[in-house]
C-alpha cells in the first residue's frame, strides 16, 4: 500500500473545482480565491490533473478498444450499453452511443480553461515563471491529446483568443506547430529535478518526452493522415529533432531501465519507479478515478476461489477482452513481459487454452491454487467465439445471433473467452473498500519510450548519435526485460511489435498503428461487422455529441455524419 496524503476537506473542495462544458468564457476567472499558498497549490492540482477522472476509466475505454490490443465483448446484454464499446472495438465509433467516453474530450478541455485561468492570474512577470512554464506545458500535453486523437483543434490560448468571438477549430499542422513552439519557449524554465515533489507533474524532461513523441509524429499531424494517399514511411523533417529531444532525457542520467517490468506496474508503484518521466498518480483513497481492472477481470473472477486469493466485494465487468491477434506478440522466452498476461506465453504461446490459477494479492503472480466457478475449472480461450443459440431473460427467450454486440453469452464458457491483462494489478483490499478504485500510478512517458523511439526515428533515417545504433538501443529493451536480443538492427515491423509488447494499457497503440500504417490492419471483429473498416478517415475520432452540442459552430470530423 502506498503512503497516503491526506488532505483537509476545504482542501478537496478546492481542488474538484472545474469546468466540463466547452461553452464557456475562456477568459473568466475564480471568483475570489484566498490568496493562500493552499489554495494556489489547489489550483496547481485542478490544472495538473485534470486528466486524471478521464484517464482512469473513459480515455482508457476508448483508446485502448480502438486498437489492435483490445475488443469489447457483452455478455446477453450485460455490458452491451447500446453497443458503446463494441462500435468502439469495431471502427464504427457512434457520437451518440459512445458518448460517454468521446466526451473524454470536455475534461481535457477544461485542463486547458483551468490552465488558461491560472496564468491569467499569475501573469508574465519573471518572478512567477517558475509557475507558469509548467503550466503553459500541461495546456500544451492537453492540446497534444486532443489534435492527436480529433485532429483540427482549437488553440486555447487567453492571449491570442477574443473573448467576443466563438471558439473555432484550427488545422491540426497548425496546432502541432503551435504545441512546438510553446513547448520550446517554456522548456528551460520547468523544473529539471526528478523526485517526490515533481513527480506528476510537468518537468523539463515532460517536455522534452512530448517534443519527441510531436516529432515521430510529424508526418501525421502536419499531413492528411485521413487520405488514402498518406505514406507511413515518407521523409519527416523532423526526424533529427526527434533524436535531439530523446538525447537530452537520455544524457540526464536521471532515468533508467532498471525497474523490474511487473513490478513497476503494480499497486506500490510512484515516484520511485526510475523509468517514469511523466505519470499520472492514482490512489485509492486520496486521489481515486483508477479502475482498469474492474473490466478486465473475467465477468465472475470476483467470486469466492476466483481470480484473485482475495474474493471481491465488488463485481467486475470483464468486457475489455485482449484479442488473440495482439497476444501473438508475447511470445518470446524468458520475456517478463509475459507476466502481465493471463494466458499461454512464450514457449506456449501455440496453446488455445489457458488453466487460469488464482493470483496473489501481492505479487501479481500466479499461485498454485486453482480458479474455479461454481465448482468448475476456469479456463481461458485465446480465440474469442460469439455465442449462438438461444437464451432466457426475464421469461423472455432471445434468439443470438453474431452480430455487433459481439455477444460471448453469460455463461461460464462465454465470460472467459479471451485472454486478460494483469498489467495493472490492483490491491484488492482497497478495491474492496474504496468502490473498485485502483492505487496503481498511470506512466504517460517513460523512458523506455525514449529509447524505442531514438530506435525509430534512427531507422526511419535519423542521425545516430552517442554512439547509439538502433540494434544498441533495441537491446537496451530486451536486456532490461529479460527476452531475446537481435543480432541486427531491427526494421519497421520489429519496432511496431516490440512497441506492443512494452506499452500495452499505456494508450500508445492506436498512436503508433496510425503513425506506422498499420491501422487498418485486420483484426478482431472489426473486418466481419464493418464493411467501411478500413476507411482511413477513421484515424480521426469523432466528436462526441455533447462536444457538438455545446460548439455549435463545429463540424463532425469527416466520416461520421453530423
Amino acid at each position: 500500500m502506498k503512503t497516503r496524503y491526506f488532505i483537509s476537506a476545504a482542501l478537496l473542495a478546492l481542488t474538484s473545482v472545474g469546468c466540463t462544458d466547452l461553452d464557456v468564457d475562456i477568459k473568466s476567472q475564480y471568483t475570489e480565491y484566498p490568496d493562500s499558498e493552499i489554495a494556489l497549490s489547489a489550483r496547481m492540482s485542478n490544472a495538473y490533473y485534470a486528466f486524471r477522472n478521464a484517464l482512469g476509466r473513459r480515455y482508457d475505454e476508448l483508446i485502448s478498444c480502438n486498437s489492435d490490443e483490445y475488443t469489447a465483448v457483452s455478455f446477453d446484454t450485460d455490458y452491451l450499453n447500446g453497443r458503446d464499446m463494441s462500435n468502439i472495438s469495431l471502427h464504427m465509433v457512434n457520437a451518440d452511443a459512445s458518448n460517454s467516453q468521446l466526451a473524454v474530450y470536455n475534461d481535457i478541455q477544461a485542463g486547458i480553461v483551468n490552465c488558461n485561468q491560472l496564468l491569467m492570474d499569475l501573469g508574465d512577470g519573471e518572478d512567477q515563471i517558475s509557475l507558469t512554464a509548467p503550466l503553459r506545458a500541461v495546456r500544451a500535453f492537453y492540446t497534444f491529446l486532443l489534435m492527436d486523437n480529433w485532429g483540427d483543434t482549437p488553440i486555447i490560448d487567453y492571449k491570442i483568443l477574443d473573448s467576443n468571438s466563438a471558439i473555432e477549430r484550427s488545422p491540426r499542422a497548425e496546432v502541432a506547430k503551435w504545441i512546438e513552439t510553446e513547448l520550446l519557449a517554456v522548456r528551460d524554465n520547468c523544473p529539471s529535478e526528478v523526485s517526490e515533489s515533481t513527480y506528476g507533474t510537468p518537468t523539463c524532461w515532460m517536455v522534452d518526452a512530448l517534443l519527441a513523441k510531436l516529432y515521430i509524429n510529424w508526418n501525421v499531424y502536419t499531413q492528411d493522415v485521413t487520405s488514402a494517399s498518406w505514406s507511413p514511411t515518407a521523409n519527416n523533417e523532423k526526424i533529427n529533432d526527434c533524436i535531439a529531444a530523446c538525447d537530452r532525457v537520455i544524457e540526464s542520467g536521471l532515468f533508467d531501465l532498471t525497474d523490474d517490468y511487473k513490478t513497476k506496474f503494480m499497486y506500490t508503484n510512484g515516484s520511485h519507479i526510475k523509468d517514469f518521466i511523466y505519470a499520472m498518480p492514482f490512489d485509492a483513497v486520496t486521489a481515486q478515478g483508477m479502475t482498469y481492472a474492474r473490466f478486465r477481470t473475467w465477468r465472475r473472477g470476483q467470486n469466492n476461489n476466483g481470480f484473485y486469493n482475495i474474493e471481491m466485494t465488488n463485481s467486475v465487468g470483464g468486457n475489455m477482452v485482449l484479442t488473440p491477434e495482439f497476444v501473438k506478440l508475447f511470445c518470446l522466452p524468458g520475456d517478463r513481459r509475459n507476466d502481465v498476461i493471463a494466458g499461454n506465453t512464450g514457449a506456449n504461446i501455440t496453446k488455445e487454452t489457458f488453466d487460469v490459477y488464482q493470483y496473489d494479492n501481492a505479487t501479481g503472480m500466479p499461485t498454485s491454487v486453482r480458479n474455479t466457478y461454481d465448482g468448475n475449472n476456469v479456463t481461458f480461450t485465446k480465440s474469442i467465439k460469439l455465442a449462438t443459440g438461444t437464451y432466457v431473460k426475464d421469461g423472455v427467450t432471445y434468439t443470438r445471433t453474431p452480430d455487433a454486440d459481439l455477444n460471448c453469452g453469460a455463461t461460464l464458457e462465454g465470460w472467459t473467452q479471451g485472454y486478460r491483462s494483469i498489467k495493472f494489478f490492483p490491491d484488492i483490499n482497497d478495491y474492496n473498500v474504496y468502490s473498485r478504485n485502483q492505487d496503481n500510478d498511470v506512466p504517460i512517458f517513460r523512458y523506455a519510450d525514449i529509447i524505442l523511439m531514438k530506435c525509430e526515428a534512427i531507422v526511419r533515417g535519423g542521425s545516430a548519435t552517442l554512439g547509439d545504433t538502433p540494434q544498441s538501443l533495441f537491446n537496451q529493451i530486451r536486456t532490461y526485460v529479460h527476452a531475446p536480443e537481435l543480432n541486427h538492427d531491427p526494421d519497421l515491423q520489429e519496432i511496431l511489435d516490440e512497441r506492443g509488447r512494452e506499452f500495452l494499457d499505456e494508450h500508445w497503440r492506436r498512436n503508433d498503428l496510425i503513425r506506422f500504417g498499420d491501422f487498418e490492419r485486420d483484426w478482431g471483429f472489426k473486418n466481419d461487422f464493418n464493411k467501411d473498416a478500413a476507411n482511413p478517415q477513421y484515424r480521426l475520432l469523432p466528436l462526441a455529441r455533447d462536444v457538438l452540442n455545446a460548439n455549435t459552430n463545429w463540424k463532425q470530423n469527416p466520416g461520421y455524419g453530423e
